[in-house]
């Protein structure tokens, strides 16, 4: 048999083998996701590609400063559009990004920054304009230009299994702070979490690291 031939009749082997790393990759590790809007602006911008680790020995426990990708805890985000794609082609989306090789739309998911952990009293704002946890102002060089860090006031204690968040772009993020009645009053439970944004991933000119702040110094 020829060389052609036999790499001919392995590729369709390859290819499921490759299908089936990527799906593992997606369930147990890394989950890829698209950014839609702008309100994690500039750490993250708009149609961003970003790295979701989901590995807990990796990531560790949530801490404040972590940015997470969650499931919506309570109707925080409208109704999907209906699809208008043809049927095939949004069938084959839905495979590609099943097996993480498209980004997940963000439209099913949410992207902030955790300000608080169980626990901590979180409070807008002192003397100073500033958020304070546990009675500490925060300092955070992560905020929108122009942005106060806050233009609602708040005064919460985080429950346990759940966390307080906040987008980076203050005048444009609908985040815990909007949500006060609802379900969670705000909060966003564990169980929700998909994992910790540790990456920027395209476009290239956007690659990074994403980096944990502690802005409790």
């Amino acid at each position: 048999m020829s060389r052609k031939g036999s790499v001919l009749r392995e590729f369709p082997i390859l290819v499921v083998v490759a299908l089936l790393v990527s799906l593992i990759i997606k369930s147990f590790f890394v989950q890829f996701f698209y950014i839609p809007s702008g309100s994690m602006e500039t750490t993250l911008e708009i149609h961003d590609r970003v790295a979701v680790n989901k590995v807990p020995f990796l990531s560790h426990s949530i801490q404040r400063g972590d940015i997470i990708v969650f499931h919506d805890p309570d109707h925080w985000l409208p109704d999907p559009s209906p699809i208008t794609e043809p049927y095939i082609l949004a069938k084959i989306q839905d495979g590609l990004i099943a097996v993480g090789v498209l980004p997940n739309p963000a439209k099913q998911h949410l992207v902030k920054r955790v300000i608080g952990v169980a626990g901590d009293h979180v409070v807008c704002c002192d003397n100073n304009k500033k958020i304070t946890v546990n009675g500490k102002p925060l300092n955070e060089p992560y905020i929108y230009k122009g942005d106060n860090p806050s233009d609602m006031n708040f005064d919460v204690t985080v429950p346990p299994g759940k966390v307080w968040v906040m987008g980076d772009h203050r005048g444009a993020s609908a985040d815990s702070r909007y949500h006060l009645d609802d379900i969670n009053k705000g909060m966003v439970p564990l169980s929700k979490i998909v994992g910790r944004v540790v990456a920027v991933i395209w476009p290239a000119s956007h690659a990074k690291i994403v980096h944990h702040i502690n802005a409790l110094k």
